[in-house]
């Protein structure tokens, strides 16, 4: 791992690969685009170029695959990032004057049409691939590849070949060879003009990808990977990855991990671990839940009845782990229709206690039977007949995961107790001191009880991932963050990620940019948040309180944000302790309303509450016009030298 030295602070520029548009782009940002961005982030005095992932997600060829952190390898990069002007002409000239006609109607789209893009380059790297294969097969870059390459090559190969159902295999060989080359190229372009490019490392996998093909001892199957409820999720968050098998990883010191990160660095100079929480305990959703309330930390140190009990709390399994469904609460949830609901999904109890019928008695079985009603309509005797709706199936939900306590998912006889429950019916049925004791355990459980056991797992992983490359290690580490996160990351040296909007002291309800710690990444905005403009307007009572109270000015907040506001904004993160200030490239444009994209709201990149978000931000203006934009850069040169970060 690469030390940086006290006092060494740069600024950089956020964006995604796929977002990057310029003149001869084919409806997509490739890695040519990504070259031609360092440049314009070394003619603004920057030093950092940071990228979400850029590995291959071809699972289904629809445009779900445009998640980013759900790659089918870990080592393979993603065919429509490959630079089509780099490659020979197309001998055909008729079929070359069809894909320029097909190349410039998809670059002249707002947003990524990700299944028209992926479609339109696959077939053209088929034909070139026809023209060139017999010749690249001759060369020694090219067999040097497949010598490097060997340990997984061969089974993404396969893995595509079963996906496409092609005889082929070579094709894709070549394609991970143009694509290794063409990024090794920019990377090199990168350090020339003085940039770090900054990678991303994705926490999870795809379920179905070829690494777990490869590698199935270490993964567990019967879990899937989340996040616990947050600013971002009511719900939680479940990614559906499958959770890792560290025990069987650490049997050989983490080599899986180790290769990932030394692929990593033929490419970039700097990380972001992706949700680096993950690596102390990650939040583990059975494979029956579809949302994230049922899910617990693994690993974990679950409570016995005795330990619950020995908080003053009597443990009844029967009310407390099934769901609780009485009268009031499908009352609540389902006004008008509530009878119904008891006749299609219930089957009475005892007394005014309902339970879920077998074949509606987890998220999975709901959700499959929604995929087949949504939008019937149906008579429902107390509202005459209503559609078969989202709202009814996210009730449903929220009923099966109306519990108080959750089984560990290996040793059945231990209890969790059930994230956020206060919110829940069953919560509400415990008397006043029931529920303060519930809330000491609860508050133990998850703020106290793993400090120690967080710390050691995290402490068998992380310094040997750290001390696999010279790369500099960054992380994401927000969320619900266990004491001992900071341990770690001080005691490794791991640069932290510092939002404002996001403090990490619970006492502060905006974070203080002076206290920010030097190692660390400062950011106003993320590819999971809204842009600074969209969260200036989204309330106004809370931008108004930053108004006055962290900007100090006085009256009322103006809206929407003027560029002069946004540039201030930017300049005074500049200007903070951390050691590196990333902007996002539509914060950056935010400062100038004369380049700024009109539609605050069509600058989102993810929306982290909807696991079917489609990932399709493109820059509106091309990096062309960004580099010839000179008043725009010359004040992005002169801010960042004022924040003594050129």
């Amino acid at each position: 791992m690469r030390y940086i030295h006290e006092g060494f602070r740069n600024a950089g520029t956020a964006v995604p690969v796929f977002s990057l548009r310029s003149e001869g782009s084919f409806g997509v940002g490739d890695f040519g685009d990504l070259q031609r961005m360092t440049d314009w982030v070394a003619r603004t005095g920057q030093h950092i170029l940071q990228i979400l992932p850029i590995n291959d997600t071809t699972s289904t060829h629809t445009w779900v695959d445009s998640y980013p952190y759900s790659a089918i390898s870990i080592y393979a990069l993603h065919p429509m990032y490959c630079d089509l002007r780099q490659l020979p002409a197309l001998k055909d000239k008729a079929k070359a004057e069809e894909m320029e006609a097909r190349r410039q109607q998809l670059n002249s789209l707002p947003q990524v049409d990700y299944e028209a893009v992926n479609h339109c380059k696959n077939e053209y790297l088929h034909l070139i691939f026809k023209q060139v294969s017999a010749s690249v097969r001759r060369t020694k870059a090219y067999r040097l590849f497949l010598e490097e390459t060997a340990h997984w090559l061969d089974g993404y190969v396969d893995f595509c070949c079963k996906r496409d159902q092609s005889d082929q295999p070579d094709y894709y060989r070549w394609v991970q060879f143009v694509l290794d080359q063409q990024m090794k190229a920019t990377h090199e372009h990168a350090r020339e003009v003085g940039v770090m490019l900054k990678g991303d490392i994705p926490i999870g996998v795809n379920r179905y990808g070829a690494d777990v093909l490869l590698d199935p001892r270490y993964f567990n199957m019967n879990g899937q990977a989340g996040a616990p409820p947050d600013n971002f999720s009511a719900n939680g968050q479940n990614w559906g990855f499958p959770t890792y098998n560290w025990d069987e990883m650490l049997k050989d010191d983490c080599q899986w991990w180790v290769r990932r990160f030394q692929n990593m660095a033929k490419y970039f100079d700097a990380y972001r671990i992706d949700h680096v929480l993950g690596f102390f305990r990650i939040w583990e959703i059975p494979t029956h839940a579809v949302h994230g309330l049922l899910g617990q930390f693994q690993p974990a140190l679950p409570l016995s009845k005795q330990e619950i009990e020995g908080y003053g709390l009597h443990l009844d399994e029967e009310f407390m782990t099934r769901p609780f469904i009485a009268d009031w609460v499908v009352d609540r949830f389902f006004p008008g229709r509530s009878q119904w609901v008891k006749a299609t999904f219930l089957s009475h109890l005892h007394d005014d206690i309902w339970q879920l019928k077998p074949e509606f008695d987890t998220q999975r079985k709901v959700e499959a039977w929604f995929q087949t009603h949504e939008g019937e309509k149906v008579d429902v005797d107390d509202a005459g007949s209503m559609l078969v709706d989202a709202s009814l199936r996210d009730g449903l939900y929220t009923l099966i995961s109306n519990v108080l306590f959750v089984r560990d998912h290996k040793r059945p006889e231990l209890f969790h107790p059930r994230i956020a429950v206060q919110n829940d019916p069953v919560y509400e049925t415990l008397w006043q001191h029931d529920k303060d004791n519930f809330n000491r355990l609860y508050n133990d459980f998850y703020y106290h009880r793993h400090n120690q056991f967080w710390y050691e797992e995290a402490m068998k992983k992380l310094p040997r991932l750290c001390d696999a490359t010279e790369m500099i290690c960054c992380a994401e580490d927000l969320g619900m963050v266990p004491d001992c996160v900071p341990w770690v990351m001080n005691q490794l040296q791991i640069l932290t990620l510092e939002l404002q909007s996001m403090p990490k002291d619970p006492a502060c309800k905006f974070g203080y940019l002076e206290r920010n710690p030097w190692r660390s990444v400062c950011t106003i905005s993320s590819h999971d948040s809204a842009t600074m403009r969209m969260w200036w307007d989204e309330d106004e009572k809370l931008t108004q309180e930053f108004w006055n109270t962290m900007l100090g000015y006085s009256g009322p907040a103006p809206h929407p944000m003027p560029g002069w506001l946004a540039a201030d904004m930017v300049q005074r993160h500049l200007c903070c302790p951390s050691a590196f200030c990333i902007i996002t490239l539509q914060d950056w444009l935010a400062c100038s309303e004369q380049l700024r994209l009109p539609d605050a709201n069509a600058e989102r990149i993810n929306i982290p509450a909807n696991p079917r978000h489609y990932w399709r931000y493109r820059m509106h203006l091309t990096i062309e016009e960004l580099l010839a934009a000179d008043d725009f850069n010359e004040m992005i040169l002169k801010m960042v030298k004022h924040g003594r970060r050129a």
